[in-house]
């Protein structure tokens, strides 16, 4: 195989005689961060000033690498187990292990035994070195003995390749530049490892910086002498495992020296077979029974009948059985990838331990119940849709409605939010919190299972044009949003582990039956130990309702979730929408604007007509101030959510307007306008969990949502 099939696509392969395979590369031209090989400490420079070019370590300077192997490399000696002298022994110590030694002797020049390291000028001692080794030149007489000074002034102590020393090529023990010959001739091996604090199994945890991780390669752990983990191609197969397509098929009926065959090799994925010809009988082995030519004898016509029609019948119910067979095993393989790749071995962690918490295990569905469910997910069962996915109707075998969450498309990042939602919703049991049912993940994308909430959600309602809703009353909006901030108080204060929910809108907000808001999508939500008071996080959320605070420091609180419900509580007061274009600019967002409207006493021109006429104006005039608080651009000056749900059912009973049955006044019409509620009974229609609307479309940027509505005004 070529030099560059050993090396990553487009780097170079070779620097003079030394070929660079990965993880090992070559440092291209002015390049700072590695790009050619698996980090700083592989990365390899190439010196082309020298002829030919040589190549050197990055991190160890002036250290010349003469060749690389699969679990070694060779470099050039840096110091001056053996040893050589006449007057001398030597003691090596490495780590806190017992030292090491030997010793020499020789009476004179002649003496000297150049055949070999046995103690006559020259000893050695095997040692393998993992972190350090000092060694020790002691001298007998101080080299004074018969003169020997003369012709072995100074003695030597080294470490090096032990086939690599030739010990008899060296002309005298008084040559000046012995030193010299012994650097340059004697290579040091080194171990390269993978990662040297992880195993395989650890290492494989982590499967982006895996690096066993391509097809026909496994992982080898080096042992506990030096730590760390090496690739290597399985067995029939060749080349460099740590690249993707790097273990190619071994074709080894291409080389006799590779295959055992006696007559006919036959090369398949990762091994051989061998057959004989046609009038010969055998396994085709030469370890085996080899070939043999068949004698002639006569043609058994019956026989040979029989047994091709029995053999036809074996080959058909055979053939049957088998592909049943595979075509199984690849769809238990395709579940099994799918169930990792949207986050199954994630899921399996956080089922296990969350913040030290034990969580309940999430129910998983089979891809075949919800397909029969959602009648193989008919668009007539579509309940909404939009940047994420689609929610269809599903109906379960002990007739459970159910609402099926589809993603279109699924990220590492989608993952981590799937996966976030189902564990966050699995600790909650609240009575207007969504309840997820469970989810699927043997499928190409993931799928969640909600309880069936039949009205939409609030955005669909608050911002329908078709006509009034009736139910949409003072009472009612005051008895929702007591409802959703009762579920937000709960999570802030009473969940096992505290929730940020981190996106409050309408169209998080869901309807049932009865028109009971649950919330609902937790995808953005966090987590929060009992002793943080803030999080340092990605800024997520939707345009309008984002806390201004956690959007300019990136520091999210509880108060993040009261100013979000301080404007959907401002939407349906008024039933204006968060941020209009089509508005003058000091009235595009409405906190804004209702902050304003309430400090210049111009309340009553931004409430909604209804709202007006049901309710009193000390009413009024009080949860306006309890919108105000909850925008207040400084978090600390917000009340808490459980604050705020007290003071909503406060709110809730107060008397009805005083000016309910009286004849309409002068006063009442300069309040109220002549605007009448619509009589016409309100349509519903339900909606999806994402939060898109009949009447707007969402779009994402980064993780900010951004509503566009097609029409800003109030109803």
């Amino acid at each position: 195989m070529n030099a560059g099939d050993f090396a990553k696509p487009g780097c170079q392969s070779q620097c003079g005689n030394l070929k660079v395979p990965y993880p090992f590369g070559i440092q291209s031209q002015g390049q700072d961060d590695p790009t050619c090989s698996i980090n700083y400490e592989f990365e390899i420079i190439c010196d082309a000033s020298s002829n030919p070019p040589k190549a050197f370590s990055k991190i160890w300077n002036n250290i010349e690498i003469f060749d690389i192997s699969d679990n070694e490399m060779r470099i050039s000696n840096v110091v001056a187990e053996s040893f050589v002298g006449c007057d001398d022994y030597v003691d090596i110590f490495k780590g806190s292990s017992l030292p090491k030694g030997c010793g020499t002797t020789c009476q004179s020049e002649e003496e000297i035994d150049k055949d070999g390291c046995f103690g006559t000028g020259c000893c050695q001692v095997s040692i393998n070195v993992l972190d350090f080794y000092i060694i020790f030149l002691h001298s007998y007489q101080n080299h004074t003995t018969n003169n020997i000074s003369s012709f072995n002034p100074c003695s030597y102590g080294f470490l090096g390749e032990k086939n690599s020393f030739d010990f008899s090529l060296l002309s005298n023990l008084k040559d000046a530049a012995l030193k010299d010959k012994i650097l340059d001739t004697v290579p040091i091996v080194l171990d390269w490892v993978i990662d040297k604090n992880n195993t395989c199994a650890q290492a494989a945890q982590d499967s982006d910086t895996f690096a066993c991780k391509y097809a026909n390669s496994y992982c080898i752990d080096a042992g506990i002498r030096s730590g760390g983990y090496r690739c290597s191609c399985q067995q029939g197969y060749e080349g460099n495992p740590y690249l993707s397509q790097g273990c190619t098929d071994i074709d080894e009926c291409a080389d006799p020296t590779k295959n055992d065959c006696q007559k006919t090799c036959i090369n398949i994925p990762g091994d051989y077979n061998c057959s004989c010809p046609p009038d010969y009988d055998g396994d085709g082995r030469k370890s085996g029974s080899g070939c043999a030519a068949r004698k002639p004898s006569k043609f058994p016509l019956i026989k040979f009948i029989l047994g091709v029609s029995l053999g036809s019948i074996f080959l058909i119910v055979g053939t049957n059985w088998l592909y049943c067979v595979i075509k199984k095993r690849k769809h238990t393989q395709l579940r099994e990838k799918f169930f990792q790749q949207n986050g199954g071995l994630l899921l399996n962690q956080q089922s296990i331990s969350k913040e030290g918490v034990i969580v309940e295990s999430t129910k998983l569905f089979t891809d075949a119940e919800l397909k029969k469910a959602t009648n193989n997910y008919d668009s007539d069962r579509i309940l909404g849709q939009g940047g994420y996915g689609i929610v269809f109707k599903g109906v379960l075998p002990d007739q459970r409605v159910v609402a099926i969450k589809r993603s279109k498309i699924m990220d590492k990042n989608q993952i981590e939010q799937f996966i976030n939602e189902m564990v966050i919703l699995t600790q909650i049991n609240h009575r207007n919190v969504v309840k997820l049912l469970g989810c699927c993940l043997e499928c190409e994308v993931p799928l969640l299972v909600y309880e069936f909430v039949s009205n939409g959600t609030l955005y669909d309602h608050v911002y329908n044009t078709d006509g009034g809703m009736l139910w949409l009353s003072l009472e009612n909006r005051l008895r929702i949003a007591a409802e959703t901030s009762g579920a937000l108080a709960y999570l802030h204060s009473a969940a096992s582990i505290p929730v940020i929910h981190r996106d409050v809108k309408l169209a998080n907000i869901l309807l049932d039956d009865r028109y009971v808001a649950k919330i609902s999508d937790f995808g953005a939500s966090r987590l929060v130990s009992l002793d943080q008071t803030q999080v340092t996080t990605l800024v997520q959320g939707t345009l309008g309702y984002l806390d201004p605070e956690y959007f300019h420091s990136g520091q999210l609180t509880d108060k993040s979730d009261v100013y979000s419900f301080g404007v959907v509580l401002a939407e349906l007061l008024t039933g204006r929408r968060p941020i209009c274009m089509d508005r003058s600019p000091g009235d595009r967002n409405l906190a804004t604007h209702f902050i304003a409207s309430v400090n210049e006493h111009r309340m009553f021109e931004i409430l909604d007509t209804r709202v007006v006429k049901e309710g009193t104006l000390e009413q009024l005039e009080t949860i306006a101030q309890l919108v105000k608080s909850c925008l207040s651009l400084n978090g600390k000056d917000r009340p808490t959510m459980k604050e705020v749900a007290m003071d909503i059912e406060s709110l809730r009973k107060f008397t009805k307007h005083p000016w309910k049955n009286q004849h309409e006044s002068e006063e009442t019409t300069k309040l109220i306008g002549h605007t009448e509620v619509h009589s016409n009974p309100y349509k519903i229609q339900p909606s999806s969990y994402n939060g898109t609307g009949s009447n707007g479309e969402q779009y994402n940027s980064g993780n900010i949502s951004f509503l566009h509505p097609s029409n800003c005004s109030p109803r």
